[in-house]
């Protein structure tokens, strides 16, 4: 064997052992107890909500992949005092020769607000691995950014993968995203499992609180993709006040490729994306038997080739597995739709927001029912999942702190504290997972595990 392949075994097993090791030492709250303080939006003329200088200067700017392998790219930013141009101009670093594409234009009302000039443009046919500028404002004040397109698909190519919940516009949201670009393991897409700016905490779903998030994260956003998931702050159902259509903000404000998946509504679709194949689902769209959605993924699972993309994951907002008493089983009717097709598929990772804190779970199913004794309860399933709540981005609503005792044998670690993650994913075979407290230093891991997959290991152990 060569010195690469002993390396890559020895990189297996290693990973195996690890993983191992964490799930035989599960049930674990963790010691650290962060102080109780009130969480605290940050004021309108913070610098992080600044407007960019400039007549008609475009703002909010933010990418989302574009299709379902990662060679397009939505460009999306808001003009105010006029729609401007939908134009974006984009070339490669390498290259003197800039391209044109041409985008489009939306505006909404919601009750007294109405929007800026919304603009969405997808670029399409890009080189993988290859670092793009783009300029937005053509014609009046314009702005340039990057990003970089991800690796062409494949089984063993590594990527990673930053994991943020629940954001919101706090002081504890600022935290939340500082220590996710100053972590030394360096994200390069960023999933987010849904509710973003928390505008409907406000009177009247105050809509100034989604141009003002948008200015937040756009020193982010607007440099690498975020994969969007609607939580229950998208919903902005208010008959109260004459608005009854369901997430119109954040469908106009907020575009995913979800066509290029053979969905028929933007709450639920796929992309790959290097060597994961990543599924999003609503929690709060229709789900039963014979819905859209249920037919959608039914007919999705099938397709995921995990030869190409070994590695499934789904997002989601409520999650399924949950010890804290904030949303206790809120998931619980999706979980019992969907769980035995997760557990048939082997879905490795599943992760949610809405519960404000943290937890991992230990890899359970509760498909398959005791009916001498009665006992309903989760059991270890290693074709199961790993569940992971990560609503801990630091909103408005603050921490949630009381957890359910004793700890259920499910839950791996807990802990009622604000945060991010990273999911780097090496090879086919493992990835290193890290959860980031806010409190620690940039560089400090509060919780680790290597993941080893599952669909692999059934693969080489059928061949030995």
């Amino acid at each position: 064997m060569s010195a690469l392949g002993t390396t890559f075994v020895l990189a297996i097993l290693t990973a195996a052992v690890l993983n191992a090791a964490v799930l035989c030492n599960g049930g674990v709250t963790s010691s650290f107890v962060r102080k109780v303080e009130k969480t605290v939006d940050m004021p309108l003329d913070s610098d992080v909500f600044k407007v960019p200088p400039g007549y008609n200067a475009p703002q909010q700017v933010h990418i989302t992949q574009g299709d379902h392998v990662g060679k397009a790219v939505i460009v999306s930013w808001v003009t105010v005092e006029e729609p401007g141009s939908n134009t974006v101009l984009y070339w490669a670093e390498k290259s003197a020769h800039k391209n044109k594409a041409k985008g489009s234009l939306t505006r909404y009302k919601f009750y007294n607000y109405t929007s800026g000039f919304i603009h969405h443009c997808t670029i399409r046919n890009l080189e993988h691995e290859t670092k793009y500028y783009y300029e937005v404002g053509i014609g009046n004040t314009t702005r340039t950014f990057w990003f970089t397109t991800p690796p062409e698909v494949g089984p063993d190519v590594p990527y990673t993968f930053g994991l943020i919940g629940d954001l919101g516009q706090s002081y504890d949201s600022n935290r939340t995203l500082t220590h996710y670009e100053h972590n030394p393991i360096k994200g390069q897409a960023v999933l987010f499992v849904g509710d973003l700016s928390y505008a409907d905490n406000y009177p009247n779903h105050d809509n100034v609180r989604w141009d003002t998030w948008a200015r937040f994260v756009e020193r982010n956003v607007a440099y690498q993709p975020w994969i969007w998931t609607a939580g229950n702050h998208e919903i902005d159902f208010a008959p109260e006040i004459g608005e009854t259509k369901p997430f119109k903000p954040y469908t106009h404000r907020y575009r995913v490729p979800f066509k290029a998946s053979g969905s028929t509504a933007p709450f639920w679709y796929s992309i790959k994306r290097a060597s994961a194949y990543i599924i999003v689902l609503s929690s709060y769209s229709a789900y039963g038997k014979y819905t859209p959605q249920y037919n959608w993924l039914e007919a999705e699972l099938p397709k995921v080739n995990r030869s190409e993309t070994p590695w499934l994951i789904v997002l989601m907002h409520s999650p399924w597995y949950n010890s804290y008493n904030y949303h206790y089983m809120e998931g619980e009717t999706m979980r019992v739709m969907y769980e035995p097709w997760f557990v048939e598929y082997k879905v490795d990772l599943v992760f949610a927001g809405h519960v404000h804190a943290y937890e991992r779970s230990e890899r359970v199913s509760n498909v398959a029912y005791n009916i001498v004794n009665g006992i309903c309860t989760p059991v270890n399933d290693q074709s199961a999942p790993v569940y992971i709540t990560i609503g801990d981005g630091g909103n408005i609503e603050g921490l949630a702190t009381i957890m359910t005792e004793p700890q259920p044998k499910y839950s791996a670690f807990r802990e009622a504290s604000f945060g991010h993650a990273t999911l780097d994913i090496k090879n086919r075979t493992h990835a290193y997972y890290s959860w980031h407290r806010n409190q620690d230093g940039f560089a400090v891991k509060a919780d680790t595990v290597w993941f080893f997959n599952r669909f692999w290991r059934q693969i080489d152990d059928s061949t030995t």
